[in-house]
């Protein structure tokens, strides 16, 4: 996919003292506090309380649980201008790499490979959010990338989407986006699937609504219409069933993914992990296991900067859209990307706005009905 040369508001954040450090103007704090944040960064904040009660050494233990990747200098000089107006992009991927493959949610042939891409923009003010999901089974140019084992490995024209994880780890995921999108990735965090469900079962499950019933034998998960709490086992299931919604696809897969990310930004609100510090500490362990960051958030000091920019953000705050993409004419288990309606939705993320409806009107992403399984 060529890149989009609309010139915008792009992001940026700094460091200061070794800490997390976001620029602009920051959103006056709310009467009402939900505290709805992202799982992860929520239950970090959490655990930096924990340093001031007398309990630093959870702290020091919480923040050796974080795996940092260095990936600046695999990503090199040439990328997206950076503007330093508040607003930030992070590129969030579901993966095995920690865990090798689960095979009982279904295989994929080769290495690990992320499943899950998702493009996490927070506007200037802080208090909304856009996510575009990109398919894994995009056909894309990936860039030039340094292979894992240290390596070079020439452009790819036609290629799946999630070979750029595989074949070159988080920088070359990190670089393929941004050539795509014209959008620089301020951080990169990668949520592995073996920790995911682990966090979701200290979260104490997540409550979801189907409309219609779900039976997947590949992810092994089958629910009947109705209320369901679901526990880190079925969670996963959930977030990994494609064939018994939509059209069998991985475009009804991300709207069962983006469901259950609303879903689970409101049953943080209700944990109540500050009033008990057991609980909040247990939490942190899990959430800090799970993640893998680049390396100027890989501290939970860094994390709780990202936590506190997060939360006045909920869930109704936050857009999610899907990269506008028609099947491929050549494969129809694939999908291309739709250029113009691709290219109007990358605008609206440099210029810090919202994504027009436009962009994915008429996407094969638009017509699958996926997104009304889950409410």
């Amino acid at each position: 996919m060529a890149d989009d040369s609309t010139s915008g508001q792009g992001a940026a954040t700094g460091r200061s003292g070794g800490g997390f450090r976001a620029t602009g103007r920051r959103r006056k704090p709310h009467g009402r506090r939900r505290r709805v944040l992202k799982a992860v960064a929520w239950s970090v904040v959490a655990a930096a309380v924990l340093a001031g009660t007398g309990l630093g050494f959870a702290y020091f233990k919480l923040d050796g649980n974080i795996s940092g990747v260095d990936i600046d200098a695999k990503l090199g000089k040439h990328r997206p201008g950076n503007t330093p107006d508040g607003s930030m992009d992070i590129l969030v991927l579901g993966s095995d790499s920690r865990s090798g493959t689960h095979g009982k949610y279904g295989k994929d042939g080769g290495g690990a490979r992320s499943d899950t891409a998702m493009v996490l923009h927070v506007n200037k003010e802080h208090d909304k959010a856009s996510v575009v999901s990109i398919p894994r089974d995009t056909i894309v140019e990936r860039p030039e990338c340094v292979r894992n084992d240290g390596g070079g490995t020439a452009p790819a024209q036609r290629t799946m989407f999630n070979s750029a994880y595989e074949t070159g780890g988080p920088a070359c995921a990190v670089k393929t986006v941004e050539s795509m999108s014209g959008v620089r990735m301020d951080h990169y965090a990668e949520v592995d699937f073996a920790g995911f469900k682990k966090l979701i079962d200290r979260l104490g499950g997540v409550e979801v609504t189907t409309k219609k019933p779900i039976d997947d034998p590949d992810s092994h998960l089958k629910l009947k219409p109705g209320e369901h709490k679901l526990g880190g086992e079925q969670s996963l299931g959930l977030v990994r069933t494609r064939h018994a919604v939509g059209d069998g696809s991985d475009l009804g897969r991300i709207r069962l993914q983006q469901a259950f990310v609303k879903a689970l930004m409101d049953q943080v609100d209700s944990v109540g992990v500050f009033s008990s510090p057991k609980k909040l500490y247990e939490l942190a362990d899990s959430a800090t296991s799970a993640v893998t960051t680049d390396s100027d958030l890989d501290s939970v000091g860094d994390l709780a900067g990202l936590a506190s920019m997060l939360k006045g953000v909920e869930s109704e705050d936050v857009h999610m859209s899907t990269l506008p993409v028609t099947y491929d004419p050549q494969d129809p288990n694939r999908v291309v990307p739709m250029e113009s309606k691709a290219a109007k939705m990358w605008a609206a993320i440099k210029r810090d706005a919202a994504v027009p409806e436009s962009a994915e009107k008429g996407s094969a992403s638009d017509g699958n009905d996926a997104g009304s399984v889950v409410g």
